[in-house]
């Protein structure tokens, strides 16, 4: 197998992926960033948390997910064979449960009292209030109003989970809003507190903290599919927000020049409409936001740009540093699917193979029924299925009059 440049060592010890990352905070919040960092490093080191967590992952959330080969949809697109990594079946649905335990447990050997977090789609939101209650710790989370509205199965699950749902009404009440809401509340007590980002961004640890997490994703993937048909897949393709599931599962396959690894952003109604889309990687630019260096969309006067997808979870004008860094180096490759092929590619994949996806989720699987029907039989693409869309299916029914 052809490899290139071991990519292992990222971040460097200031939490930079070449130019991004970081922690652009200020002194008594850098601090605390710092002790989170210090005791994630302690605890991974440590038997006890390791054999805890991958009991969890085994007993608790169904790990390992299985890869289903898609043949029904691969077959009526008569070209490339599509095979879905199954994070949907997780306990809570997605997966974001894999980096909640992790961030549960974090908080609970550094002895906080509260875990805040903000959540765009609920997914996270539901799978940290899982982990808070599996591991006893409060938990309170932040979510836009309109996310609120629209994902309201989630909602009522994170209220049964016993989480403090705070709801945000301030600017466009998405996600965004919602990070910036949680942090605020996260400022009050930083001591007590941790805030337990849902995704690969955010100042340092974070973006390693949670791409470690969800590296299971992409080990997993790789000795499955390694032992299923004795080679990797020609394509791993993932859908990217913030970007965790992508990370999770791009990490394993990095290193292996042959493997062409694909990031699917929301083009919403248009990359070329401002506001009407989130493609940062695709027509953003570096800057900064929550607190790092990343690819931003943003407004003339350097605030961050208004932004819109018809999956809340991937919603946001910024991205993980690493993927701003794998965008530069040419590692992966950044396409956008726009809201209209994403509806189309939940109600197929539906309809063909009986599994509803996330929404944020069937952008990866619009992406790969595009790229498909140009390619041989012979080739295979590995779709990241973060999610399953429970969640989406009233918004979707109503949208589509069904």
């Amino acid at each position: 197998m052809t490899t290139m440049m071991n990519f292992a060592e990222m971040p460097d010890a200031n939490g930079f992926f070449g130019d991004y990352g970081g922690q652009l905070v200020p002194p008594h919040l850098k601090k605390a960033m710092d002790d989170i960092a210090e005791a994630y490093e302690q605890i991974v080191q440590r038997q006890d948390f390791q054999d805890e967590l991958q009991h969890l992952f085994q007993d608790y959330v169904g790990r390992p997910s299985p890869i289903f080969h898609a043949r029904r949809l691969s077959e009526q697109l008569g070209g490339a064979q599509i095979h879905l990594k199954r994070e949907d079946l997780n306990h809570t649905g997605a997966h974001k449960i894999n980096h909640c335990l992790g961030e549960a447990l974090l908080a609970k050997f550094m002895g906080k009292t509260k875990v805040i977090a903000e959540t765009g789609a609920g997914q996270h939101g539901v799978a940290l209030a899982t982990a808070c209650a599996l591991v006893g710790i409060p938990c309170e989370i932040h979510m836009g109003q309109v996310d609120i509205e629209k994902e309201h199965p989630n909602v009522t699950k994170m209220r049964i989970l016993g989480c403090k749902l705070v709801p945000v009404t301030f600017g466009q009440a998405t996600l965004k809003e919602a990070v910036d809401s949680a942090f605020e509340e996260y400022l009050k007590d930083p001591t007590n507190y941790l805030y337990a980002i849902g995704s690969v961004v955010g100042p340092h640890p974070f973006p390693k903290m949670v791409r470690d997490f969800q590296s299971i994703v992409g080990r997993e993937a790789r000795e499955q599919f390694q032992t299923r048909h004795g080679k990797l897949p020609d394509y791993v393709a993932a859908c990217v927000g913030g970007g965790s599931n992508a990370m999770g599962i791009f990490s394993a396959f990095l290193a292996d020049a042959g493997v062409k690894l694909v990031g699917v952003e929301p083009a919403g109604e248009g990359v070329d409409q401002p506001g009407k889309h989130a493609a940062t990687l695709s027509v953003g630019k570096p800057g900064a936001i929550h607190g790092m260096k990343c690819y931003v969309l943003e407004n003339a006067d350097g605030s961050p740009a208004a932004v819109h997808s018809i999956a809340s979870g991937l919603d946001y004008p910024g991205v993980g540093p690493q993927h701003s860094y794998l965008k530069d180096l040419g590692r992966v490759d950044y396409q956008a699917v726009d809201d209209q092929a994403c509806l189309n590619a939940f109600m197929t994949l539906s309809r063909v193979e009986g599994i509803i996806p996330a929404l944020e989720s069937a952008h990866a699987v619009a992406w790969a029924m595009r790229i498909a029907p140009q390619l041989d039989k012979e080739v295979n693409i590995l779709v990241n299925l973060s999610g399953r869309g429970d969640k989406d299916a009233d918004y979707v029914a109503r949208k589509l009059g069904l």
